[in-house]
């Protein structure tokens, strides 16, 4: 049988076709040329609309009407100048076609001998711990390929890592905090010492992230903060851990202005956490967050002061409005904290009855006290030296309920004086901070959860992490709030904490004699209350308060 001829479009049908395309991708190339501008200017007007956007969502919400009004004054201005429309138009054009220019990054050239070398041997350190003998198609051999588990690198001006993405095999045990832990060091160590990484394990698509941090501010003076009654700023953290932003003046003499991520601490009858513990290293900066705290507290409320140091670091306070007593010797203490647990067990009875009358509570027992001690294990050895009771027994009141009585308790310790701190200090003290140098065991122990950095051994007073109750662990940089009577205190950090102390109501030498007697004066309108309610026992009265509802 005689075969019969293909049609003719199978036969040259294909030449037929790339001509077609070929004019079609003239047609388009032409019709681009053409429309080049519009396309640049609708790119630009696109851009200049979002970068809009973003700077009304940036902007608070209080200075909103002054951005409108101003917007509207210059809409209107333009439109009484003459050929003011046309001229804006004429000006918008402009930019927009500068905004949508084609600005598409030059092909990256790739890493460098340097860089190469740098990854290769990385690579080599993870073979042991991401290999298997039984595994017929490894990721990591000994002489594999690393570009093949490096998805993405960045190098910092130094030639060091800054940013990798690490693929490692579904057998490897990610789910284990050890096995975690070796590899976040054999990283930490490899990459450069002396830096803070941040790793986030994938384990759904085996995944490994690490980034360098930059490091926290260390410029931020003491100020006024713009907060509510009952909120304390422990510091500063990141600006991708918290959702707020805090109003601030930084630099040498205060002549920058930003807004910075704060750490907020919330206190009262609705806190979760009413009480903080902050541990550290000798020199880390706990005296300087409870100068902090002071100072934020004496705005609203009083505070009481017991330093265990007896170094004088809070002698500027001595004397001031709001502050009850400041006191460094072993007797002092035991008289102001005595004085503290009748308080607060006055403002319970205080409060219930005036809950039980269907009244508000009284106004006395609704300005916050605050109890701040630095250092209270060194009273413990000298307690017990002098056969007197220790002042850490004194601050079980205060800690079990001082919430519903406006009570706050923060202590400051060191890391070898934790084991001499009472079982109820451990107990009531949810919101933790640690400052200084302290290995991830130390930040596990005393903040109930691991660190999302790698700690380092070198860092700047003030510098730690910060958990408050069950919320995750922030990075901490505590506002430079220095001894304003120490030489070593710089003139521009002397002159910001004088400017936010409170005037001094007592002469120093007076102030014992007046605090002793006001403490006992307290203390017998307490003891008649007491004996006026029927003699109610401090833990039956924490109840009942904690219950009590307005009665018929």
């Amino acid at each position: 049988m005689a075969r019969r001829p293909l049609p003719r479009i199978l036969t040259n049908g294909g030449a037929q076709l790339a001509r077609s395309r070929e004019l079609a991708r003239t047609a388009a190339d032409s019709a681009t040329d053409v429309l080049h501008p519009l396309i640049t200017i609708t790119r630009g007007l696109r851009r200049l609309a979002s970068a809009g956007r973003r700077r009304w969502a940036d902007t608070p919400k209080d200075r909103r009407g002054a951005l409108l009004f101003m917007v509207a004054s210059v809409v209107l201005a333009v439109a009484l100048a003459p050929y003011g429309p046309l001229l804006a138009v004429v000006t918008l054009m402009a930019a927009a076609a500068w905004q949508g220019r084609d600005r598409a990054p030059s092909a990256p050239a790739g890493p460098d001998a340097s860089q190469i070398q740098r990854l290769k041997s990385l690579y080599d350190a993870l073979v042991p711990y991401f290999s298997a003998a039984e595994d017929p198609e490894p990721l990591y051999a000994h002489g594999g390929d690393w570009e093949k588990v490096f998805s993405e690198y960045e190098f910092d001006p130094t030639g060091r890592i800054a940013h990798l993405v690490i693929g490692y095999p579904a057998y490897f045990t990610d789910g284990e905090p050890e096995s975690r832990a070796r590899i976040e060091h054999l990283l930490g160590a490899k990459s450069g010492r002396g830096r803070e990484y941040q790793f986030v394990w994938d384990e759904e698509a085996n995944q490994l992230t690490v980034r360098v941090l930059a490091p926290l501010p260390t410029d931020i003076a003491a100020q006024p903060f713009v907060t509510a009654p009952g909120e304390t700023v422990l510091g500063f953290t990141d600006p991708t851990r918290v959702q707020r932003t805090l109003p601030l003046t930084h630099g040498t003499h205060g002549e920058e202005r930003r807004d910075a991520p704060p750490v907020v601490w919330r206190t009262g009858i609705r806190s979760t956490e009413p009480h903080l513990l902050a541990v550290g290293q000798p020199g880390s900066g706990t005296s300087t967050l409870l100068r902090s705290i002071a100072l934020q507290a004496l705005h609203h409320g009083d505070v009481v002061i017991v330093d265990g140091g007896g170094t004088g670091e809070y002698a500027c306070l001595t004397g001031r409005d709001g502050v009850l007593a400041v006191e460094c010797g072993l007797p002092g203490a035991l008289t102001s904290l005595e004085w503290a647990a009748h308080e607060t067990e006055r403002r319970l009875i205080a409060a219930n009855r005036a809950h039980q009358a269907g009244d508000p509570p009284p106004e006395d027992t609704r300005r916050p006290l605050w109890l701040l001690l630095d250092r209270p294990s060194a009273f413990t050895h000298l307690a017990a030296a002098d056969g007197r009771k220790d002042p850490q027994a004194l601050l079980g009141v205060p800690l079990r309920h001082g919430r519903p009585a406006n009570v706050t308790v923060v202590v400051a310790e060191q890391f070898d004086g934790l084991d001499s701190l009472a079982e109820a200090v451990r107990q009531h003290t949810r919101a933790r901070v640690v400052l200084g140098a302290a290995t991830a065991g130390q930040l596990e122990a005393v903040l109930g959860a691991p660190a999302h950095t790698t700690p380092v051994e070198q860092v700047p007073p003030g510098r730690g992490y910060a958990r408050l109750g069950g919320g995750p662990v922030h990075r901490l940089q505590v506002p430079a709030t220095p001894d304003p009577y120490d030489d070593a205190t710089s003139d521009a950090q002397r002159q910001a904490v004088l400017e936010l102390l409170p005037p001094r109501t007592t002469p120093v030498d007076e102030e014992a004699g007046v605090e002793a007697v006001r403490l006992d004066k307290v203390r017998e309108e307490a003891a008649g209350d007491g004996a006026g309610a029927g003699s109610l026992s401090v833990e039956a009265v924490g109840a009942e308060a904690a219950v009590a509802e307005p009665r018929s």
